[in-house]
C-alpha cells in the first residue's frame, strides 16, 4: 500500500513539474511573438503607437539619457521612424524564458530626418546590436539596447572612420 501511495505521489509531481514548465515555455513562447510584433509594428511599419499598449506604465529603458515612462519612451524611438527612411528593423535572433527575452538585430535605413537632434546626412546605416527586455503580464516594462555607437555614428558621416 505504501508503495501504491508513494507511487501516485512522485506521478503527481512529475505531472505538476512538467506542467509548470509547459506553462513557462507558452509564456516565453508568447512573449516572443509579442515582442517581435511590437518591433515590427512600430518601427519598419512606423506606428509607433503600438507601445501605447504594448509598454508598462513604469517603462525603463537604459539609455544615456535614462528614459522613464510610456510618453519619454515612445518619443525616444520616435526618432527613428522620423529620422530614417527605407527603416529595416530585422530580428536575427530571439530567445525568452521566463519574463526575460534577449533579441538580436539589424537596424538599416537612410537618414533623412531630424534624429535626436542631428540634422539629416543622407547617409545610409546598417548596425547591429542586441537587446534585454522584460515583459510582465504581457506588458514590456525594461529594455536595454547595445549597439555599436561608433560604428553607428561613422556611417552617419559624424565621426571619422
Amino acid at each position: 500500500m505504501k508503495k501504491i501511495i508513494l507511487s501516485l505521489l512522485v506521478s503527481a509531481s512529475l505531472i505538476s513539474c512538467s506542467n509548470e514548465a509547459a506553462k513557462k515555455e507558452q509564456i516565453a513562447n508568447d512573449n516572443i511573438k509579442f515582442y517581435s510584433n511590437v518591433w515590427e509594428v512600430a518601427i519598419n511599419l512606423g506606428r509607433v503607437s503600438i507601445l501605447d499598449t504594448a509598454y508598462g506604465e513604469s517603462i525603463v529603458l537604459h539609455t544615456t539619457p535614462e528614459t522613464k515612462g510610456k510618453v519619454a519612451a515612445k518619443a525616444y524611438y520616435q526618432n527613428y521612424v522620423t529620422g530614417f527612411s527605407d527603416r529595416e528593423f530585422i530580428v536575427k535572433d530571439i530567445f525568452a524564458q521566463g519574463d526575460k527575452l534577449v533579441k538580436h538585430w539589424e537596424f538599416k535605413g537612410t537618414h533623412t530626418g531630424d534624429f535626436f537632434g542631428i540634422k539629416a546626412t543622407g547617409k545610409k546605416v546598417d548596425v547591429f546590436g542586441c537587446t534585454i527586455a522584460k515583459i510582465v503580464d504581457g506588458k514590456i516594462v525594461e529594455e536595454q539596447d547595445f549597439m555599436d555607437n561608433l560604428e553607428f555614428f561613422q556611417q552617419l558621416g559624424l565621426m571619422p572612420r
